[in-house]
């Protein structure tokens, strides 16, 4: 982890990022974390999410309700967000290429990533209605 001492704290949000696919919230990541640290604090957890996120070892994925959530996922991918039940789903990326040419034309810097959202409703919650 970069330049930063090592914390088997940090390790164990990481860790536990990894090994999710539900895009979870801080308040989530904390839950969980306090089930093998129990003096953890939820200002700790935030701040080792902030650091890996920094870092580029996880992604933020920032959700219309202005909730912020986190995936492990670096790779370059997509976001689906149920306006039912706030879900996030990844999705694969066709060809990012096809959307930085738009803005390129109009816009003199280099565009190096590109990130879409989707918003909608999830095949669970249709299903449901």
């Amino acid at each position: 982890m970069s330049a930063y001492k090592y914390s088997r704290q940090r390790e164990a949000i990481r860790e536990n990022l990894i090994h999710r696919k539900d895009h979870p919230t801080a308040d989530m990541v904390y839950t969980d974390i306090r089930q093998i640290y129990p003096n953890i604090s939820l200002g700790t957890v935030y701040r080792n999410l902030t650091l890996l996120a920094d870092q580029n070892i996880i992604r933020k994925v920032v959700t219309d309700d202005g909730i912020l959530r986190f995936d492990a996922t670096t790779a370059p991918h997509d976001h689906f967000v149920c306006r039912q039940c706030s879900r996030v789903l990844d999705l694969k990326r066709a060809d990012a290429e096809d959307f930085r040419y738009v803005p390129g034309e109009e816009f003199d810097g280099d565009i190096e990533e590109c990130q879409l959202t989707f918003y909608g409703i999830c095949g669970e919650c249709k299903k449901a209605q």
